[in-house]
């Protein structure tokens, strides 16, 4: 039975192409590769804010604060993500970009001191993936063997067609309120959604 997650090959292609235009994205999948990270993915706004740039015919890195670098190892030490994270510091040391290395496996013995409430543990990258704020910025990507994979829980459509809708199960509506505030003075011809038109059960993933 097929994964019907998956994204249409006319979807992969066309996210292809405007991946393509922005070469920062293009350096770190290549270079991330040869790492051999567990379960990784570059993913978030880098992807989806490349894609609107491309849409409003803007400079393909307009905007992007942090290039996310997500992977799923079950060392949940914080020395063994230190490691990580320098190794990927130093191999993309020479690109204008701020990797934001992160452990999925390990989220939630942190999130708690940084958004006020604790989650349930990700079982996977493609678990955490599921659970990001917003339907088009939920995906990942990297490269094998030269194909672009793609992890799109909620497909690429909302992402393509510059809808922002939010996905309610682990944030708040105030967190959503001022991702968006942000992403509309930067790409204003995005359709961001209300919050009560989100997808997914508010909070199933917080632990009360």
């Amino acid at each position: 039975m097929e994964d019907d997650t998956r994204p249409a090959p006319i979807a992969t292609e066309r996210l292809q192409r405007d991946l393509d235009c922005n070469e920062l994205v293009g350096e770190c999948l290549e270079r991330l590769a040869v790492l051999d990270l567990p379960n990784w993915y570059l993913g978030g706004g880098c992807i989806a804010q490349t894609v609107w740039n491309v849409a409003h015919g803007n400079s393909a890195a307009t905007g992007i604060d942090d290039f996310d670098i997500a992977y799923f190892d079950v060392d949940l030490s914080a020395r063994a993500e230190d490691e990580v994270v320098a190794c990927v510091r130093d191999l993309l040391s020479d690109l204008p970009l701020r990797p934001d290395v992160k452990n999925q496996a390990r989220v939630h013995l942190w999130y708690a001191s940084r958004f006020g409430y604790e989650i349930q543990p990700y079982s996977s990258c493609e678990d955490a993936l599921a659970s990001w704020p917003t339907t088009a910025a939920a995906i990942g990507v990297r490269r094998e063997n030269g194909t672009l994979l793609v992890e799109a829980p909620f497909s690429t459509d909302d992402l393509l067609e510059l809808i922002v809708r939010p996905n309610r199960v682990q944030i708040t509506p105030d967190i959503y309120a001022a991702k968006v505030e942000r992403w509309s003075m930067v790409w204003p011809r995005l359709q961001i959604l209300p919050w009560e038109d989100g997808v997914g059960t508010a909070g199933i993933r917080r632990l009360q």
